[in-house]
């Protein structure tokens, strides 16, 4: 399984940007997909989720009614679309892909990471 995403950069302050993830090597069993964030010396926080049969999307205060994610069901990809930038979103972006798997006759949900894209936003 491989995530990669893509679309970040150096932004000012009130801009916009789009991150995209596409996924290879999975064929079935998505529960969900998400963003999340992290910077130096801070805990890798969730930005935004969506699941994938129902397309139901959960985002964290701090960028609610300025960020959304959407879904391409046929391409396991996500996007998310990043508007009014703030200096505070500056962080680097990973996106993450909860798929069932089995241990044996055992389904568990397990969790696929990318590498990230950073997002700087000057002020």
């Amino acid at each position: 399984v491989q995530l990669v995403e893509s679309g970040g950069g150096l932004v000012q302050a009130g801009d916009s940007l789009r991150l995209s993830c596409a996924t290879s090597g999975i064929t079935f069993s998505i529960n969900s997909m998400g963003w999340y964030r992290q910077t130096p010396g801070k805990q890798r926080e969730m930005v935004a989720t969506i699941t994938w049969r129902m397309g139901r999307t959960n985002y964290a205060d701090s960028v609610n009614g300025r960020f959304t994610i959407s879904r391409d069901s046929g391409r396991n990809a996500i996007y998310l679309q990043m508007n009014s930038l703030k200096p505070e979103d500056t962080a680097r972006y990973y996106c993450t892909v909860a798929r069932t798997v089995m241990a044996g006759v055992v389904p568990y949900e397990h969790n696929d990471w990318g590498q990230g894209t950073q997002v700087t936003v000057s002020s």
